[in-house]
């Protein structure tokens, strides 16, 4: 286990190896959130990339805290850099392949029937589109908090917004994305609110 801490300082100092060690320890949930932002694949893996080179050419003004949150709000920004540069020039992908992006061989149940995976499968799709219907600043606070596991207060720090503003647009988000699911016809009734809810 690295020292986090000392491996900043080293980087901060100009060290690239320190730095490799910092991408290997946070590209993961780097990935992940800019995989949920983004929603592709492709469009996530580029902003993980550039969002790493920003880091990396602003390091020296990390001034301390939770390196996490610091990361994650470039992270954060890039992705909403990319958003608005698509929403102006929109394009459509020569080829569209469905990528599994969350796939770990180690979290699926061997014992797991091909009508489960499937049904898997589909939920997550759907959760997913879903979530890209949310609006920006919502979506990005919905996957720091239910995605991700960030405290409200990781979330203001991340997105440079008050806590009031985390908690609105995380029930915002929330409230959203329960109507736009329960419009699903496809959802599985174990899945869907009784009526009595």
């Amino acid at each position: 286990m690295i020292n986090e801490t000392e491996t900043i300082k080293s980087a901060q100092q100009g060290q690239l190896s320190a730095f490799n060690q910092l991408v290997m320890l946070h590209q993961g949930i780097a990935y992940n959130v800019a995989y949920r932002i983004m929603g592709d694949a492709d469009s996530a893996a580029d902003a993980t990339q550039e969002a790493f080179i920003k880091a990396f050419r602003s390091i020296e003004q990390y001034q301390g805290g939770m390196f996490r949150s610091w990361l994650m709000r470039i992270v954060t920004n890039t992705c909403y850099d990319q958003l608005r540069y698509h929403n102006r020039r929109p394009s459509e992908a020569l080829e569209s392949e469905a990528v599994e992006a969350d796939y770990t061989p180690h979290l699926i149940d061997p014992a797991e029937q091909p009508e489960e995976t499937a049904v898997r499968h589909e939920l997550g799709d759907m959760l997913q589109g879903a979530i890209n219907r949310l609006q920006p600043d919502q979506r990005v606070v919905l996957i720091l908090s239910d995605v991700e596991g960030f405290s409200y207060q990781e979330i203001a720090e991340i997105t440079k917004i008050s806590l009031g503003t985390v908690k609105s647009r995380l029930n915002r988000a929330r409230s959203r994305l329960r109507d736009i699911l329960q419009a699903q016809e496809l959802l599985p009734s174990q899945y869907r609110l009784k009526s009595d809810e």
